[in-house]
């Protein structure tokens, strides 16, 4: 019976690899795939033959109101909502896969469906009581309501806790009073999910989260925000002045809006991800194109070296990206418990992968690329929020390696209270110091009696199973190393910090991509799994070299230069050097 308690990077760090989570890698219920593959067919046809409107709606900074009826019609507002209430009862793994197909096409549609399922009406699946949900579902469904997440503020971002927004308990309802930031589809919501303070006024923390209609006097909308990218997507304010809002619109418990809020964000995003491979794929397909037609020197551009390279590292972090997004997908479609680091690592990664290959699609375009009849720019631009929103990817790295050095932490203080009074009793003492010696090594070195191998991965890929195993147990004698040297303090050693998560999301997508490539292997056999091996031995030697640098940097680094500079900025004001 499968243990959903389990995380597997939870676990690594202790140096325990528990390969049931990841192995085998998950595929859809050839039902749902069926209907997937419908799916997908009705999206291209929707959505293919738009190109021209989508570069026009970019700088119009608007969805018309006609399209969005379109979307309401092919029933994309309802993918995750059950079948019952006219939904298509899609889980992670559909959905995200769904959200992929509609990004390859254009990304602010899919942020505008996205932010309803992804985030804006997933509290109410995830915490809605029978009553909630058979009140809204049928209208969230066909799109007659459309759903916002309402959690940042002006002084309230990545800090959560400080959000200023309340909600005054008056007996038979809440008194809603704040107001909001970058509500994506603020302009187009009639359902909020809506995060306020609902402890003491001079404290931190005690959020409950709200269901809050657009019709409840006291609820406006601000105008449209002029972005960077996203242009058509919908982005406002949202204002709520003495909004009276019942006490059954409560969502999850009483000050328990903190973990509404972070279980939304992570089983949602593995939308993001989807959205992010299906940028990638788009992108991939044009460079390809571009430089097998583009001419220069007397030969298409794709034939010179650095342009395959370009080309081969986008392939290689697209089936990476592609491999951990299912498996995040299937982690909350199977129930696991907790699989927070895992989806934040899916987030960075896909993030920054798709920037990278956004960026170099346009190089490789050439001056094309530039100008904005071409899809490059509007995607480049499309896809920077990424690495900010729903938790920006720098605070997500601290999140990830506190989260490991808090488990390891732990698990040491533990060992060192069994040691008090042992010399007391010597012969049961030496027990106890034996154990304690032996748990220290599995800490410091990676080695665990319960698991210490990646052994289900196909013998073709041993190597890259090897590394993979050599890596974490560095990252147990790193992580060991790291909470010797600094104690409490470590939670102000951002640099430290930084590498020991740079780690871990090495390893979580190379356990990805090695359960991926071995269930390909296992189903079509070697030979024709030729390139996917490829792919395998290319990302295991990238986070062997990532990994080694990240290792040799714990002792060895400039970081108080560097902070020192930065310091100095401050007290100028700016670079204060010039060659006048």
């Amino acid at each position: 019976m499968t243990d959903t308690s389990i995380s597997f990077m939870r676990s690594l760090c202790g140096g325990r690899i528990e390969q049931d989570v990841l192995f085998p890698f998950p595929t859809l219920d050839p039902a749902q795939a069926e209907v997937l593959s419908a799916v997908v067919d009705s999206i291209d046809s929707l959505l293919e033959s738009r190109d021209e409107d989508f570069r026009k709606w970019d700088v119009a900074g608007e969805l018309p109101a006609e399209f969005i009826d379109e979307l309401k019609e092919f029933g994309l507002f309802g993918l995750i909502i059950p079948e019952e209430h006219g939904g298509m009862a899609f889980g992670n793994m559909a959905y995200s896969r769904t959200l992929q197909q509609i990004a390859r096409h254009d990304a602010s549609v899919a942020v505008t469906i996205g932010a309803h399922s992804s985030i804006g009406m997933r509290g109410l699946k995830l915490f809605g009581t029978p009553e909630q949900k058979s009140k809204w579902y049928d209208r969230l469904a066909s799109g007659e309501m459309i759903a916002a997440f309402c959690l940042t503020e002006p002084g309230a971002g990545s800090d959560a806790a400080s959000v200023k927004t309340v909600a005054e308990d008056k007996g038979d309802h809440f008194l809603l009073n704040g107001s909001k930031l970058w509500i994506t589809n603020g302009g187009l919501a009639d359902f909020f999910t809506v995060f306020a303070k609902t402890g003491p006024q001079d404290t931190r923390g005690k959020l409950s989260a709200l269901i809050v209609t657009k019709d409840m006097p006291g609820v406006s909308i601000g105008t449209h925000e002029d972005k960077m990218g996203l242009r058509a997507s919908s982005t406002t304010s949202v204002f709520f002045e003495d909004v009276k809002v019942p006490k059954e619109n409560l969502l999850g418990p009483l000050h328990g809006g903190f973990k509404v809020a972070m279980n939304i964000l992570n089983s949602g995003r593995s939308g993001v991800g989807g959205g992010a491979v299906g940028g990638m794929k788009k992108l991939i397909a044009l460079s390809a194109h571009h430089a097998m037609e583009r001419k220069q020197f007397g030969k298409s551009i794709g034939e010179f070296g650095l342009i395959k390279q370009k080309i081969g590292h986008m392939v290689v972090d697209c089936y990476a990206t592609e491999a951990a997004v299912t498996v995040i997908a299937a982690l909350s479609d199977r129930g696991y418990e907790d699989y927070s680091v895992e989806a934040a690592i899916v987030k960075i990664f896909s993030s920054e992968a798709l920037w990278r290959t956004a960026d170099e699609a346009l190089q490789t375009s050439g001056g094309t690329g530039y100008m904005r009849e071409l899809p490059y720019e509007r995607i480049l631009r499309d896809c920077r929020i990424n690495r900010i929103w729903e938790g920006t990817n720098d605070v997500l790295r601290l999140f990830i390696a506190l989260t490991a050095l808090n488990d390891i932490g732990q698990g040491l203080r533990e060992m060192e209270s069994s040691l008090k009074g042992i010399f007391d009793h010597p012969i049961k003492g030496f027990g106890v110091l034996y154990d304690y010696a032996r748990k220290r090594a599995s800490w410091a070195t990676g080695y665990s009696s319960r698991s210490n191998s990646l052994s289900r991965a196909h013998v073709a890929l041993r190597p890259q199973a090897e590394l993979f195993e050599d890596t974490v147990r560095s990252l147990a004698a790193m992580a060991d190393r790291v909470l010797r040297k600094h104690g409490k303090k470590i939670i102000e050693k951002q640099f430290a910090l930084r590498r020991i998560s740079d780690v871990m999301i090495d390893l979580f997508m190379l356990a990805c991509v090695l359960s991926r490539v071995t269930a390909a292997i296992e189903k079509n056999g070697l030979d024709a799994c030729k390139r996917e091996l490829q792919i395998a031995q290319v990302f295991a030697g990238q986070v062997q070299r990532r990994s080694a640098s990240n290792f040799r940097k714990i002792d060895e680094n400039d970081d108080e230069l560097i902070k020192a500079l930065a310091e100095n900025t401050y007290e100028t004001g700016g670079y204060t050097w010039d060659i006048l």
